[in-house]
């Protein structure tokens, strides 16, 4: 999948139904952080959570979690904005996602919007490499 470069967010939704239209609701997070704007029109793209081929990938990847646990909120290699909250005791940079999952950022500054490619993923963590 080709990701454009005018990405200025990316997050995980549900489609709500309301009488005559269908809801996406875009995370707080999104508007506080600035990546989008309350009242501006922005493009949407949908994708779907049915992938194919990503079989190989998962059995050669780590063990998941329980089925009842939850799952991270990342993907390696997904492409993300995130803002630098805090700073981790080697120094590298702590940011935030849904459910306050953390990614470690190494060199990274606290107050920094970067843009990161997810590299490692755990239960409880990952790590994410700036790429811009």
């Amino acid at each position: 999948m080709e990701i454009s470069e005018k990405l200025l967010c990316l997050f995980n939704a549900d489609v709500e139904a309301e009488e005559d239209r269908f809801v996406v609701e875009v995370p707080r997070r999104e508007v506080d952080t600035g990546a989008v704007e309350a009242g501006e029109t922005y493009r949407v793209a949908l994708i779907s959570t049915d992938q194919e081929g990503t079989a190989e990938v998962e059995e050669a990847s780590e063990p998941a979690t329980a089925p009842d646990e939850p799952q991270p909120p990342v993907e390696r290699g997904e492409i993300r904005y995130v803002e630098v909250e805090d700073l981790g005791k080697q120094g590298d940079g702590i940011a935030r996602v849904e459910r306050g999952y953390v990614i470690i950022v190494p060199d990274a500054e606290v107050g920094e919007r970067v843009k990161i490619e997810i590299t490692e993923v755990k239960s409880n963590f990952a790590v994410g490499e700036i790429i811009e």
